[in-house]
């Protein structure tokens, strides 16, 4: 028969899950990786649900799972390479370069659902800061910091915890804390990882330039589809390190090395805070299209400033998207 400390511990295992979702935004922009970051929240709610009974203060409860994510997230990061993106690895590559082989899954800033990290029930003001905290660019930067300067930036910069509460979990000084926090500011501003403007809000006059985008891309009107890029836009396709930069350049791939991308759908999602789409392949079939590809874009006023193209359809199932399309279905 079931114990009243039981049922009370039933109760204060919900409250571990309601925390599932920011801290599993905090893991993911720690260690760069949704997969991981699901691995490393995983870990932390056993680690959380063997201690609880020992947890005397629901107000502390944040903070502790918080310290117990950091300890999970700094063991996972004892490796030596960090996540990147293929802009960090050198510059543009013309559209006839050579693709060369991928690499690991590992070397990559791997994109994340919405859903899986940004709350459903914030002020609006606060959901527009959440996003640019979960940006590509701003989550591969954090990857140029050293774990702790990391953990410290998230904590107090993302998450507004009190410098004495981030000292507490990382068993330091305020002094620390706040060194730690100059430091890491310091070196986000001297990096220099995204286009200027981009961003990945969307305005409700960009609703058009999305359709637009979608329909030039399923038509395989490349002029089109160009003329809705920046002079500067990034075109990645990670596991390949090869990037494009500019209409021009987008333009011979999608018609060279790229063209068997014609005929392709698009499934529109979420991604990063903001606008992405499954990119479905088309197959003997007319009807049925394959996963490809998980296309995360950010729009700068009125114009497309990056695609990212994450060819992997393992990815897919994590953003909600079918197995396969079949139209008149």
């Amino acid at each position: 028969m079931p114990t009243p400390q039981s049922f009370a511990l039933q109760d204060r295992s919900g409250e571990l899950e309601a925390h599932r979702r920011e801290l599993t935004g905090y893991c993911y922009r720690m260690l760069g990786s949704g997969f991981e970051a699901e691995d490393a929240v995983q870990e932390t709610m056993v680690r959380a649900w063997r201690g609880l009974a020992s947890l005397e203060s629901r107000a502390a409860m944040r903070s502790w799972l918080y310290r117990i994510a950091t300890n999970v997230c700094l063991d996972m990061l004892q490796r030596p390479q960090r996540r990147a993106r293929p802009m960090d690895f050198g510059p543009a590559s013309t559209a006839d370069g050579e693709l060369g082989v991928g690499l690991p899954e590992s070397t990559w800033v791997q994109p994340i659902a919405d859903a899986r990290v940004l709350p459903a029930d914030v002020d609006p003001a606060e959901l527009t800061a959440l996003r640019e905290t979960v940006r590509l660019a701003f989550v591969a930067a954090l990857q140029h910091l050293p774990p702790k300067q990391r953990a410290v930036l998230v904590l107090r910069e993302v998450l507004h915890l009190q410098a004495s509460e981030v000292a507490e979990l990382l068993d330091t000084s305020v002094a620390s804390v706040n060194s730690a926090l100059q430091r890491a500011r310091a070196t986000l501003q001297s990096l220099d990882l995204e286009p200027a403007g981009a961003t990945n809000a969307v305005a409700a006059e960009q609703e058009e330039l999305l359709a637009k985008y979608v329909d030039a891309f399923e038509a395989y009107d490349v002029d089109r589809f160009v003329s809705l890029l920046k002079e500067d836009a990034e075109f990645s396709m990670p596991p390949w390190s090869l990037w494009l930069e500019g209409p021009d350049q987008v333009a011979r791939w999608l018609v060279g090395q790229g063209a068997k991308c014609e005929g392709s759908k698009l499934l529109p999602t979420w991604a990063n805070g903001g606008p992405a789409f499954g990119h479905y392949h088309p197959t003997e079939d007319p009807k049925v299209f394959l996963p490809w590809a998980l296309v995360v874009v950010e729009l700068d006023g009125d114009r497309v400033a990056g695609i990212h193209n994450f060819v992997d359809a393992a990815l897919f199932p994590e953003f909600g998207l079918p197995e396969r399309l079949e139209l008149g279905a």
